[in-house]
């Protein structure tokens, strides 16, 4: 029985997933979002059982890429087409762009399972992280006076170029760092750290209003700090 609980896990996931698209089918995206980031609570869940019980298996790690396809594939292309649509784009040119989170995320979570070297860090932005950027627009102009955030959101040019930013990041053979801490120390953790410390001081300053300056935090530090530590280790190289 023990050995069924990453599972059951996964597919509590799989149902936040489809929770969330019903309530962005609704016009919901509120809603949809917290779906969207309980469902992230249960991705992580799965897995840290499973290495607890040492209850992997074939069978779920194909489920966890069937659950995360509707969790952070299409829930959040969901709430894109709303976005779109809330902001007066056609329904053919919605579709069109929306689509392209979930199928993005499809074919990222493919190769991720075809990838064994993918575990401290990732190749390209994990679909988790993509579907946070999205909730993380939807929430900030849901529950902010920022005015900037609602032009974000009722952009549909800002939205399509997200989607399609998105998209990029995720399939681009560029290593962007895990949040998985495989000890506590400060060195090979560097990254994270740096990320958690940001993250925390964005939120006490601005709160809800963070959530997006979270996830830029996290496309920069993946990006500049191999940069800067290459810079710092070339000398010693040399």
């Amino acid at each position: 029985m023990i050995r069924h609980i990453p599972n059951t896990l996964t597919l509590l996931n799989l149902v936040c997933g489809f929770a969330a698209t019903i309530c962005a089918i609704k016009g919901y995206n509120d809603y949809a979002s917290y779906f969207i980031m309980a469902g992230m609570v249960l991705d992580f869940s799965d897995g840290f059982a499973a290495r607890l019980l040492n209850a992997y298996s074939a069978l779920g790690k194909d489920l966890d890429s069937l659950a995360d396809v509707v969790t952070f594939g299409i829930a959040p292309g969901a709430i894109v087409f709303n976005l779109l649509a809330a902001g007066g784009m056609t329904e053919l040119p919605v579709f069109a762009v929306a689509a392209i989170i979930p199928a993005a995320s499809a074919l990222r979570l493919a190769k991720f399972n075809n990838d064994p070297g993918q575990s401290s860090s990732f190749r390209g932005m994990a679909t988790p992280a993509s579907a946070f950027t999205v909730v993380s627009v939807a929430l900030a102009a849901a529950w902010t006076d920022c005015r900037i955030y609602d032009t974000m959101a009722g952009s549909p040019l800002f939205i399509s170029l997200l989607a399609l930013f998105l998209a990029v990041l995720m399939l681009l053979n560029a290593r962007m760092f895990s949040l998985k801490f495989a000890s506590l120390r400060w060195k090979g953790n560097e990254e994270r750290y740096i990320f958690v410390a940001v993250s925390l001081l964005l939120l006490i300053i601005f709160r809800m209003a963070a959530l997006p300056m979270i996830m830029a935090a996290y496309i920069l530090i993946s990006f500049l700090f191999p940069v800067a530590a290459g810079r710092r280790t070339s000398p010693g190289q040399a």
